[in-house]
C-alpha cells in the first residue's frame, strides 16, 4: 500500500466506487490501491496507468476494478480519502483476461511475486508511453521538377536521382530508410534537403505495420508423411479450443515446412501466431525458410533485437498488427490480443529453462498459456523430451510422427569409438578412426563436422611449476583460456582477464599450460593434420547473432569450408546437403555431475549432432569418440533406439520418484559472506516441513559455492505426485524470515543443480 497522507476536509472525500487495484512490475507482494481522479472514466481491468510510489512514479496494471463504499469493503486496508489518485490512463491496448491470469498462474506455481512475472510482460517501457512523432522527408515540387528538367543548369547526381525516384510516387520516409531504398549514404538525402529539393516534416509516432504475408501460398511439396501430420495440425487448428500436439519426427524429416501448414491455416484465419525457438542463432535460417514460404517476415524477438525494434514489435504485437511472431522463451510474454496458435520448436531443448530471477519451463508455461486461450499448441522435436513422452503416454498430448527423412535421405550410420582403445599422441584429441574418416571425407570434396560442447581453447589453465590453476575471482570456477581473444573467461559470471605471463601464485615465467581441449584447440588440431582444409568455428563467442550465425550456415551450404568445428550451436536446424561426416570428440561430456536428466540430454544433443549427417543424397557416418561405450545412452546412440533408450529412463526415475513420476523444488540461499548465508540456511532447515510424501535434503554448499562473489547454500526438496508441493513450500518459507544479505531463490521443477 502506498504510503498516502489522509485529504483534509470532509469536502474531499471522493464518491464511493472510485478506486482500483494496481499491480507495478516489482517484486511486492500484493496490489496497491489507488484512487480515479474527479470526473475520469474508471479504468478498466488491464488498463496501463500511471502512479506515484514513494518519490516516485511507476506504470502498473488495472488488476481490480472499482471498489464500493469504504476501504474496508473494495478490500483496501486504506480509507478512499487516504489514497493516492492515478496520474495518468495511457492510451495502450490494456491486457486481456488470459493473460492476466497467465501471470498470476505463473507467479503461483513458480512462487514468485505477481509484479515480477508482470515485469516481463511489460518488459519495454518506451511502448507503454504514446509514439513520439517521426521526422520523415519527402520529394518537393522543385524535386519532382528536378527530375524532369531537360536541360538543367546543375544535374542531379545518379545517387541523387535515385532517392527522389525512391520519393516520386509521394511516398514519406525517414532518412535513412530514404537513402537505404535508394542504396546511397545518409548524406546524399541531406544534400537533396539542403538544395531544397527534398523537405521534411512531422507525422504521429505510430510505427508501420510488419509486412503482411501471403498466408494461403502454397509450400513446398509435401511427402505422404508430411502430408498426414500437417492435416492433422490443420485440423486441430481450425477446430480450435485447447489441445497439445506432439510433432516427432526423425531428423531431416521436415517438421518445419509440416508445421508452416499450420501457421498458414491459423494466419489465413485471422489468428496471431507465435513460434518459440530455443537458440536465437537458429533464428535466421528459419526466418529465411519463413519468407521463402509467405513472401514477408515475422516480428522478431530476442536479446539480439535493437532496443527500438522490441519497442515497434511490442506495440505491434499488442495492437494486432503484428501477426506471426518468432522468438525466445520471452515472447511468451507478449500482449497477443488475438492468439491462435502456439508453436514451440525443438521442445526438449533446456534452454527453455529460465534460471535467473522468474525460474520457469517456457515450454511447459507456453502450455498453460495455450490452455488459458484457450487454443492449440504444437511441440516439435526428433527427440521430445521424458516429460512430453509421459504425456503422451497418459492421453494428455496427442503423436503425429514423421517416421523417415524428406526425400528419401537416409539415416546416417553411427559407430562408436571407444577411447579405451585409442593410442593418441599427447596434447592431440581425434582418434585414428576419426582422422583417417576425416581424410576420406576430404578427398572425396564432402563436408565434415566436429562437434565438442566446450567453447574456447582449454577448460583449464595450470602452472606446471607449482600446480596454481587459474580460477575465477567472483566464483568457485575455473577460468577458461580463449586463445582468438587472448583472453580468460568465466563462463557463469562473465568475468574477463587477459593470459597472465606470469603464475599469479609463483610468479614463474612460461609455466601456464592449458589442459584438456575446447573448439579453438581443436581447430588447431585439425590445421596440423589438414593444412589444406578450410575450417570453420561455429561457436556463440565468435557470432555477432543470427545474421553471422545465418552467414557461416550459407557459406557451408556453398561450400566455402570443408570442416565445421562447433559447440550445441551447430547441433540444430542446420541443412548441410554435402556434409555427411559427423564427429563427436568427447561423447562423455554431459554425463558428468549429478544432473537427473544428464543421460537424456546427451542422448537429445549426440542425436541430434548426428542428424547433421547425409541429409541429401550422399549417405552420412557418424564416430562417437567415449569412454564409456557400454553405457546404455551411447549403446542406445549407436542402435538408434530412441524408445528404449527412453523407456529405460523412465523406468529408472520412475523407480526413484524423480521427475516427471515425482516431484523437486530447490532453494538456493545466498549471502555476502559465509557466516550469513550459513544462519539463514540454518534458519531454514530449522522450519523444514516433516510431512508424508517430502523429503528435504541440505543445507548443503551448492556445487557453485560461491557464484558473483556470493556464498551460496542448496536445499532440494523431492516430493511425491500427490503433494501440493507449492503449498508446502508457501508455508515453510512463511515461517521464515532471512535477515541482513541473505537472498533465496526458488527454483520449481530445476534443470541445473550447480
Amino acid at each position: 500500500m502506498p504510503d498516502c497522507p489522509a485529504n483534509s476536509g470532509e469536502t474531499d472525500r471522493p464518491p464511493a466506487g472510485r478506486s482500483v487495484r494496481v499491480m507495478l512490475p516489482l517484486p511486492l507482494p500484493g496490489l496497491l490501491d489507488y484512487l480515479v481522479p474527479g470526473g475520469a472514466a474508471v479504468p478498466e481491468p488491464g488498463s496501463f496507468v500511471r502512479v506515484s510510489l514513494g518519490s516516485r512514479r511507476a506504470i502498473g496494471v488495472v488488476w481490480e476494478g472499482a471498489g464500493g463504499g469504504s476501504g474496508e469493503e473494495s478490500g483496501s486496508a486504506v480509507a478512499l480519502e487516504r489514497l493516492k489518485p492515478i496520474l495518468d490512463i495511457l492510451p495502450t491496448p490494456p491486457l486481456r483476461p488470459e493473460l492476466r491470469r497467465f501471470v498470476e498462474r505463473v507467479a503461483r506455481y513458480t512462487l514468485s511475486a505477481p509484479g515480477a512475472v508482470l515485469r516481463m510482460t511489460m518488459s519495454v517501457e518506451e511502448a507503454l508511453l504514446p509514439a513520439p512523432p517521426r521526422r520523415v522527408c519527402a520529394a518537393t515540387p522543385a524535386g519532382l521538377a528536378a527530375l524532369t528538367e531537360p536541360s538543367p543548369k546543375k544535374p542531379l547526381t545518379a545517387a541523387r536521382r535515385r532517392v527522389l525516384e525512391a520519393l516520386r510516387d509521394g511516398s514519406a520516409w525517414g532518412i535513412a530508410e530514404a537513402a537505404r531504398r535508394a542504396g546511397c549514404g545518409v548524406a546524399v538525402v541531406r544534400g537533396l534537403i539542403a538544395a531544397g529539393h527534398v523537405g521534411e516534416r512531422l507525422l504521429p509516432g505510430e510505427p508501420h505495420s510488419p509486412p503482411q504475408g501471403m498466408w494461403d501460398a502454397p509450400g513446398l511439396p509435401l511427402s505422404s508423411d508430411q502430408r498426414a501430420a500437417a492435416n492433422r495440425l490443420v485440423e486441430r487448428t481450425g477446430t480450435g479450443g485447447f489441445s497439445v500436439t506432439v510433432l516427432d519426427g526423425v531428423t531431416g524429416s521436415g517438421k518445419t515446412e509440416t508445421y508452416f501448414a499450420a501457421i498458414a491455416a491459423a494466419l489465413t484465419a485471422g489468428s496471431q501466431v507465435l513460434v518459440l525457438l530455443p537458440e536465437i542463432a537458429l533464428g535466421a535460417q528459419w526466418l529465411d525458410r519463413f519468407r521463402r514460404r509467405f513472401g514477408a517476415a515475422p516480428v522478431e524477438w530476442h536479446s539480439d533485437v535493437s532496443q527500438t525494434q522490441r519497442r515497434e514489435a511490442w506495440r505491434a504485437v499488442a495492437a494486432g498488427r503484428a501477426r506471426i511472431v518468432v522468438g525466445a522463451r520471452s515472447a511468451l510474454f507478449l500482449p497477443f490480443p488475438e492468439l491462435g496458435l502456439i508453436v514451440v520448436d525443438e521442445e526438449h531443448d533446456p534452454s527453455y529453462k529460465q534460471e535467473d530471477g522468474v525460474a520457469y519451463q517456457a515450454r511447459d508455461m507456453a502450455v498453460l498459456r495455450a490452455s488459458l486461450g484457450p487454443i492449440p499448441i504444437v511441440l516439435v522435436s526428433a527427440t521430445p523430451s521424458l516429460e512430453t513422452v509421459v504425456n503422451i503416454a497418459r492421453g494428455r498430448y496427442e503423436r503425429v510422427h514423421l517416421p523417415r527423412r524428406h526425400a528419401e535421405a537416409s539415416l546416417p550410420a553411427i559407430a562408436l569409438v571407444d577411447m579405451r582403445k585409442e593410442q593418441i599422441e599427447p596434447r592431440r584429441f581425434l582418434s585414428a578412426p576419426l582422422v583417417e574418416a576425416l581424410g576420406r571425407t576430404l578427398a572425396a570434396g564432402e563436408q565434415s563436422l566436429l562437434f565438442l560442447n566446450r567453447r574456447g581453447y582449454a577448460p583449464l589453465t595450470l602452472c606446471r611449476a607449482c600446480g596454481h590453476r587459474l580460477s575465477c575471482p567472483s566464483c568457485t570456477a575455473w577460468l577458461v583460456e580463449h586463445r582468438f581473444t587472448g583472453r580468460l573467461l568465466c563462463h557463469h559470471c562473465g568475468h574477463a582477464a587477459p593470459v597472465p605471463a606470469l603464475c599469479p601464485e609463483c610468479l614463474t615465467a612460461g609455466t601456464l599450460v592449458p589442459c584438456g581441449p575446447g573448439v579453438e584447440r581443436l581447430r588447431e588440431e585439425v590445421a596440423a593434420r589438414f593444412p589444406d582444409a578450410r575450417i570453420a568455428l561455429m561457436v556463440s563467442d565468435l557470432l555477432s547473432g543470427p545474421r553471422a550465425a545465418a552467414g557461416l550456415a550459407d557459406a557451408m551450404v556453398a561450400q566455402r569450408y570443408d570442416v565445421l568445428i562447433g559447440t550445441q550451436i551447430v547441433a540444430k536446424g542446420h541443412h548441410f546437403p554435402m556434409l555427411t561426416l559427423v564427429g563427436v570428440v568427447d561423447a562423455d561430456l554431459g554425463l558428468a555431475g549429478g544432473d537427473l536428466r544428464a543421460a537424456e540430454r546427451t542422448y537429445q544433443l549426440l542425436h541430434q549432432v548426428a542428424g547433421r549427417a547425409g541429409r541429401a543424397e550422399r549417405p552420412g557416418r557418424v564416430l562417437i569418440q567415449t569412454y564409456m561405450p557400454d553405457a546404455p545412452v551411447m549403446q542406445a546412440l549407436a542402435a538408434g533406439d530412441r524408445d528404449g533408450f527412453l523407456a529405460a529412463e523412465g523406468n529408472a526415475r520412475r523407480a526413484a520418484g524423480l521427475p516427471p513420476f515425482g516431484r523437486l523444488a530447490a532453494l538456493i540461499v545466498s549471502a555476502g559472506d559465509p557466516d550469513s548465508v550459513d544462519f539463514a540456511a540454518r534458519a531454514l532447515a530449522r522450519a523444514a516441513p516433516q510431512l508424508p510424501g517430502i523429503g528435504v535434503f541440505g543445507p548443503a554448499p551448492a556445487p557453485l559455492a560461491i557464484l558473483r562473489r556470493r556464498h551460496r547454500r542448496r536445499f532440494l526438496v523431492k516430493a511425491e505426485r500427490r503433494v501440493n508441493l507449492q503449498a508446502v513450500l508457501r508455508d515453510w518459507l512463511g515461517r521464515v524470515r532471512l535477515g541482513g544479505s541473505a537472498r533465496l531463490q526458488v527454483d520449481i521443477d530445476p534443470y541445473s543443480f550447480l
